[in-house]
């Protein structure tokens, strides 16, 4: 696992997205970036979180902002995701999880006693230059949206 510094360079990654293209992150160096990390499509959590990203979309276009969403569904999941909830960001798909690991969002979790792997909802905020500005770990949805707005 990367540790991730305010103010340095975030890794970078190519990952396929639920348009059928292959995204880089480094690609869109020039425009600010919310990079965000959630567990599952179609779940309550992560369904509320992507419809507060889409109903808050135009403001961060406004301010030349580009959203992406990362979890380990497949893009044909992803596809569905997006299209039941009319999404207007792309959503990657990290499959093998190294992505989540190398942001360090790749955690041990546990639910009713159970211990697994999975993804521990985050979001970074990404400068024009591809350093990190701000990081949100271990997020609650609720007003995690505004929280973002608020930075910008």
């Amino acid at each position: 696992m990367t540790e991730l510094i305010i103010g340095q360079e975030v890794p970078d990654f190519t990952l396929p997205a639920s348009n059928g293209e292959e995204v880089t992150l480094s690609s869109y160096r020039g425009r600010k970036v919310v990079l965000y990390f959630y567990p599952k499509d179609m779940t309550p959590s992560c369904t509320q979180e992507a419809c507060s990203f889409r109903d808050s979309h135009h403001i961060l276009e406004e301010k030349g902002v580009t959203l992406l969403g990362v979890s380990p569904d497949p893009v044909k999941s992803h596809g569905k995701f997006a299209n039941k909830y009319e999404l207007p960001f792309l959503l990657l798909s990290d499959e093998e999880h190294k992505v989540s690991e190398l942001y360090g969002v790749w955690q041990l979790k546990k639910m009713y006693g159970r211990e697994y792997e999975g993804i521990v909802r985050s979001t970074f905020l990404i400068d024009e230059d591809g350093k990190l500005l701000k990081e949100w770990r271990k997020v609650r949805v609720a007003g995690h949206t505004d929280d973002i707005l608020s930075a910008l």
